[in-house]
């Protein structure tokens, strides 16, 4: 008699395993720093209007605004470096917690300057310490999650930060009616508050912080320093890709605006058109990420850099506000699909000892391409027009989707292992950071404590190291 199949569940239990899916099985640290995220999202009003502050309320002209913009991606090109050296050498939360109370500081005294030059200056300050924080947050979300869960991890911390860019996009609107420096004050006071999050509750993950309980001495870890980055080959292809698709990702909100503008659409119809992407990442990055997991990272990170590249070059023949939002959802898929692979990737490259370096350098990617895009979409948008801008966006997007084929053809990824096939700790929750950074200490271990053991044994145990 042919056996019965077990009969399929039903809706409430399919949404409850795919919730569990997408969101356990994660450390409880990793979401108290998702929170501290999603909190300084939510007050991020001044870099999304600070052009509009410059030249509507202070008056100054829309060359200066630029000036200001690229000022500030170049304090964050700076900051990159500088707080991935940090986050390695004095540790990933007090570098965290000293770049988030600068920040605050600084977007409060970018509010009550007055001469251009100071708010020149201040931009290019407060690009700098908003920056140098990220990382030290990637460090730590490497150094909590296993490589399996990396990629849904970062696609997690990616959602919230476009929750809070939603909402405070909507948001500032309405504040500023009642004047832009309550944007100033609202922005530091919930930096100040992210601030507090971590101080409470995220404790320190460096790897070199833990001590060793293992019986067995780990080698030191050798040295690494940032010509050990810059000389390291699959890495620095790995972010010379990212820096192509960055350059590109930059045009939405530098030639788009600009396109629609002289194509006699008004701001209110491009802030419409651009809202789409928050939306649409907000809605489905989790689908789109359980989708991904487990799948030929090659395959998928050309799929984005192709919708990336083409979805901009669409916008050449773009003649309608329905064409544009088409385009914005064809490149959102590509930054979707690409963004936490990318992170998840970087973290998979990175020797342990090192994680802050090497995020620094893979955020110098993006830093970089915010101070040189603004300059180079607008030399081509004068010289050219915007279909140039369009055909040098398809073009980077089809070399960086070879390139990412090139660099994963033969590179193998990390398992996906079932959350109903883990330890029964990890499905719960994994407890805290301070186990996850003693388990990694035990495999890697302190310098210090390495050579101690080693003097110990060579004064006792001569034999066994002879032999």
């Amino acid at each position: 008699m042919p056996e019965t199949p077990p009969p399929r569940p039903g809706l409430r239990q399919r949404l409850r395993t795919a919730a569990r899916e997408s969101v356990g099985g994660l450390p409880a640290t990793f979401w108290w720093l998702w929170t501290s995220t999603l909190v300084n999202r939510l007050g991020g009003f001044v870099v999304t209007f600070l052009a509009l502050y410059l030249t509507v309320d202070r008056g100054l002209s829309p060359a200066f605004a630029g000036l200001v913009a690229s000022l500030y991606g170049l304090g964050g090109s700076l900051a990159s470096v500088a707080g991935g050296v940090l986050a390695d050498r004095i540790g990933r939360r007090p570098t965290l917690l000293a770049a988030q109370a600068a920040t605050a500081t600084a977007t409060l005294a970018l509010g009550l300057v007055h001469p251009a030059w100071a708010i020149a200056v201040t931009a290019a300050v407060l690009g700098f310490t908003s920056n140098a924080s990220r990382p030290a947050v990637s460090a730590i979300m490497a150094d909590l999650v296993p490589a399996a869960d990396r990629v849904r991890a970062f696609s997690l911390n990616y959602w919230a930060i476009n929750i809070g860019f939603a909402f405070a996009a909507a948001a500032a609107g309405l504040i500023a009616a009642h004047g832009f420096l309550l944007l100033f004050v609202g922005d530091a006071a919930t930096t100040l508050l992210c601030a507090l999050v971590v101080f409470a509750r995220v404790p320190e993950t460096r790897p070199e912080a833990a001590p060793v309980t293992a019986s067995a001495p780990a080698p030191a870890a050798p040295r690494v320093g940032l010509v050990t980055v810059l000389r390291d080959p699959a890495f620095m292809a790995l972010v010379g890709l990212t820096f192509l698709l960055a350059c590109v990702a930059n045009q939405g909100g530098v030639a788009l605006p600009i396109v629609m503008g002289r194509a006699g659409y008004s701001p209110t119809d491009y802030g419409l058109v651009v809202a789409l992407n928050g939306l649409l990442i907000v809605l489905l990055q989790i689908p789109v990420t359980r989708f991904v997991q487990g799948r030929n990272r090659a395959l998928m990170l050309s799929v984005a850099a192709l919708c990336t590249g083409c979805g901009f070059g669409l916008t050449a023949f773009a003649g309608s506000a329905w064409f544009y939002a088409l385009t914005v959802t064809v490149w959102t898929a590509g930054e979707m699909l690409s963004v936490p692979a990318n992170m998840a990737l970087v973290a998979e490259l990175s020797p342990v000892h090192a994680r802050g370096r090497y995020q620094g350098v893979y955020s110098l990617a993006w830093s970089g391409a915010s101070f040189l895009a603004p300059m180079t979409a607008g030399f081509l948008l004068t010289a050219s027009g915007g279909d140039a801008v369009w055909l040098c966006c398809t073009l980077l997007g089809l070399v960086a989707a070879a390139g990412y084929v090139r660099l994963l053809r033969e590179r193998p990824q990390p398992r996906l292992v079932p959350l109903a096939a883990r330890p029964a700790v990890a499905a719960a929750g994994n407890a805290d950071a301070r186990s996850a950074s003693t388990s990694q200490g035990a495999r890697h271990g302190d310098r210090n404590d390495t050579q101690r053991r080693r003097r110990h044994r060579d004064q006792g145990g001569g034999g066994r190291r002879a032999r």
